[in-house]
């Protein structure tokens, strides 16, 4: 069956240049990890791969990438200005850069955020057209687009886990979109990424940060809202 393109496919999001991948994708991904991390950073460092790694400074990346840890929008006309803007606010950034990480999709920036006493590293690519894949939260694989609404749950690796975190999510008549769960070794923590067609009430939530298997979770609203 041949894949149906949309209009934001073909065109890609309003934004500010000059590019998609360099600018809208970079954006993107900053504003997912900051949800990641529960707000706007204290610090961060910020590692650039590959194509990326080349071309970061000239096409705005550096700027893209710091607007979006600021949370600002793609078509946010204080993109140009984000590295005043973070200075003005706080917010302490360092860049590095890998130019062969065969490993890594071209276009691929990781963030290693710091909020107080919380840390955590998100890796994200810039697939093109202001789309985006978180590849990886905390080192496990997680690949959501944060397009839809998104769980991350980090959680025993126990039998029935699965079945029984979609019987929770079922009760809130959402769809799962996608559903994968990725773990570090057998019966160590397993990481559950869920991704619905429409959000989950605070009650739900509660419920499963109450379950004394689950030890994180967290939730992420369509990051355009």
């Amino acid at each position: 069956m041949a894949t149906k393109s949309s209009i934001f496919d073909m065109i890609g999001p309003v934004m500010i240049g000059p590019s998609s991948s360099h600018t809208a994708g970079v954006v993107r991904i900053a504003r997912a990890a900051i949800r990641v991390l529960g707000g706007i950073p204290d610090s961060v460092v910020i590692t650039f791969y590959n194509s990326f790694a080349r071309t970061y400074e000239g096409h705005g990346s550096d700027k893209a990438i710091i607007a979006g840890l600021l949370d600002f929008k793609t078509d946010d006309e204080r993109i140009k200005l984000s590295f005043d803007i973070a200075k003005e606010r706080g917010l302490q950034y360092t860049f590095k850069s890998i130019g062969n990480a065969s490993v890594y999709h071209p276009n691929t920036i990781k963030l290693n955020l710091k909020k107080d006493s919380r840390e955590v590293e998100v890796i994200g690519e810039s697939l093109g057209g202001g789309i985006i894949n978180i590849a990886a939260v905390d080192g496990f694989k997680s690949n959501f687009s944060a397009q839809s609404y998104t769980l991350i749950i980090k959680a025993d690796d126990i039998s029935g886990a699965i079945a029984f975190i979609s019987s929770v999510i079922a009760q809130e008549k959402t769809n799962i979109a996608t559903m994968s769960v990725s773990r570090k070794g057998k019966n160590d923590i397993a990481c559950h990424i869920i991704e619905m067609d429409s959000g989950i009430r605070k009650t739900t939530i509660d419920y499963l940060n109450s379950l004394t298997w689950i030890k994180e979770l967290i939730y992420i609203p369509e990051i355009d809202k």
